[in-house]
């Protein structure tokens, strides 16, 4: 145990590493941001639509009108500080905290990549990242340090290894695996794809893009780790992630990996790196080269500092797995299918039909789903359990709002998985006017008429 501690906790390293992540990191941030905004999504998602899904716990968290231009501004503002290292501290927290809000606005929106960002900037916020190459260093040189403890480079290669192994284990079932599913149905929709278009239609290609993924995404953290396999891992990584981005259209995603995995070289590709960036942007680089070595006192800050990522830490490990709590099969019923890593697992889609009855009268009537959602809301919400439940008090509200009394919402609401017939979802007897959101077994949700056999 002392010997772990010594080797890959408190064993001084160079620091150059750390600051290509920040630089790196800060700019892709930035550059998200840019698109997202220069896309007109903003208004899209967060502006134009009457309603938005809320987090359980987190309702309270919502778009500001036209204000919410001004949290894009500042996670952008946040991003640059991050990637110059001016103000550091200050500028990861508050992009932490501009960049999670914005994740929470709207559940519908909900993407792996965004909660991943959402995690490794506040693991940043506990590194000594400005410490070397950055603008803090420069205007305080007491600040300045050439060597930090492993620990701080060594947290986030333990991130990305979760992120990777966890995505590689939740591809281990029969859909996956025996069935090639979802990449049969996603697949062959990319025919107009040069020199892919062709090989893509192919069954034998699809299973060994279904494989080659779960094979991939397990190996290659250790692949990484060890310097005989790392450079041929990163070749992997390249080929990897650039496939992924031509064949589907998941944003900034691929590259925001790519180059996160640089972090596992050797401080001699960083050096480079920033030699680089100094000739371009005319900085001496030798300023920062002072060989001091980053000591933390053992103080009560620093305890809790470690406490901290060591309870972070284990969540990581154990959140994924908390869908062991719930019956019924996890695809189906999604209980548990979020913040696991599960990526791209399914094709789900569904129909849902809401009739809404005057508990006084008995008169009823259907909703008009495009009334109160957008195209795009409401095809999430079509097969997704805490959505529907959602979505059925909203209407509640807004018909008790209008007159009607002791309103009662049922749905009709038909799902598909992964190529499988439409069935019912959601038991068409149950008044989901009645039903409460909590982290209990949503017992309305019809049972699985198939079996995922898997982790």
């Amino acid at each position: 145990m002392k010997s772990f501690i010594k080797r890959y906790i408190n064993a001084p390293v160079e620091a150059a590493p750390l600051a290509v992540f920040r630089i790196l990191f800060g700019v892709m941030m930035f550059l998200s941001i840019v698109r997202f905004w220069s896309y007109g999504w903003i208004d899209k998602l967060y502006i134009q639509p009457e309603y938005f899904f809320s987090y359980y716990g987190f309702e309270w968290v919502k778009p500001v009108g036209e204000f919410t231009y001004v949290v894009f501004l500042i996670c952008a503002i946040a991003a640059i500080f991050v990637a110059i290292g001016y103000q550091y501290k200050a500028a990861i927290i508050i992009f932490f905290l501009s960049f999670t809000y914005i994740e929470l606005m709207d559940k519908t929106t909900y993407l792996n990549h965004y909660y991943f960002i959402s995690l490794l900037s506040f693991v940043m916020i506990f590194l000594p990242a400005s410490t070397y190459f950055s603008m803090d260093a420069a205007r305080n040189p007491q600040k300045a340090h050439q060597y930090v403890p492993a620990w701080t480079i060594n947290c986030i290669k333990l991130l990305l290894g979760i992120v990777y192994f966890y995505a590689g284990l939740a591809k281990l079932n029969s859909d996956w695996l025996v069935k090639a599913m979802p990449l049969k149905i996603w697949l062959p929709s990319k025919f107009d794809i040069p020199l892919l278009g062709d090989l893509v239609s192919k069954e034998w290609a699809q299973y060994l893009f279904s494989w080659s993924g779960a094979l991939y995404d397990l190996a290659i953290p250790f692949l990484l780790l060890s310097k005989k396999t790392r450079p041929y891992a990163f070749v992997l990584v390249l080929v990897f992630h650039v496939l992924t981005r031509v064949l589907f259209p998941i944003g900034m995603f691929p590259y925001i990996m790519i180059i996160s995995t640089l972090i596992f070289f050797d401080a001699g590709l960083h050096h480079n790196i920033l030699g680089f960036f100094a000739r371009i942007f005319g900085i001496a680089k030798t300023r920062f080269d002072n060989a001091k070595r980053l000591v933390s006192n053992y103080n009560a800050v620093t305890k809790l500092k470690y406490n901290v990522l060591i309870v972070f830490f284990a969540l990581q490990l154990l959140v994924p797995f908390r869908y062991l709590l719930y019956p019924g099969e996890l695809f189906w019923t999604e209980e548990g299918y979020r913040f696991s890593w599960r990526v791209m697992l399914m094709e789900k889609s569904g129909y849902a039909q809401f009739k809404i009855v005057d508990g006084e009268t008995g008169k009823w009537f259907y909703v008009d789903n495009t009334d109160f959602l957008t195209p795009f809301q409401e095809k999430q919400m079509a097969f997704q359990p805490d959505f529907i439940l959602e979505y059925a008090h909203i209407l509640k509200e807004h018909f008790e709002k209008d007159g009607h009394k002791a309103v009662q919402v049922y749905v009709d609401c038909q799902v598909t998985l992964n190529g499988r017939l439409s069935t019912t979802f959601i038991d068409p007897k149950i008044d989901l006017a009645q039903e409460r959101e909590s982290f209990e077994h949503k017992n309305w949700i019809t049972p699985f008429k198939d079996e995922i056999k898997g982790i």
